[in-house]
């Protein structure tokens, strides 16, 4: 996959990671377990390389699905953040700050997946512009895509 430094992190910024290395191959999973894990309809995981990942505020706090497997997430915001198992560790797509160049290669677990979920992408486009416009006035208090050298413990509060 990609050669080069990647940072990312969960939504509050308690947990942020750094990788400098090739990463392995993007994948989503349909498995059940990954459903309640990220609360969809799927996971969208990437390998990270043995060496050369670090986090670089915070840790993910971890639990354990099953007998091998470890999930890990911001116990601040509850972003799910990472699956670890005996083959090593794989990092959620969504806390990169840029996916960009991470678009999944393979479907895991395919039978296990909804039966709609092929479907999805195929329903009507929202087009009210009213809508969008009241998106666009919405004061985010998430950690921007980028590293911050301070940033609060419990995020952003007005």
């Amino acid at each position: 996959m990609t050669d080069t430094t990647k940072t990312g992190g969960c939504q509050c910024g308690a947990v942020r990671f750094r990788i400098s290395g090739r990463l392995g191959r993007p994948s989503i999973c349909h498995c059940r377990m990954c459903q309640k894990q990220f609360g969809g309809f799927f996971s969208a995981l990437v390998t990270a390389p043995e060496e050369g990942m670090e986090w670089t505020r915070g840790a993910p706090s971890y639990f354990q699905s099953s007998v091998n497997i470890e999930r890990g997430f911001c116990s601040n915001c509850g972003t799910p953040m990472t699956y670890r198992h005996p083959g090593g560790l794989e990092l959620a797509i969504g806390t990169f700050d840029d996916r960009s160049d991470l678009a999944p290669l393979i479907q895991v677990n395919y039978e296990a997946r909804l039966p709609w979920v092929e479907e999805i992408f195929e329903a009507p486009v929202l087009k009210d512009q009213d809508f969008y416009s009241r998106q666009e006035a919405i004061i985010s208090f998430q950690h921007p895509d980028h590293d911050t050298e301070v940033w609060p413990a419990k995020g952003v509060k007005i």
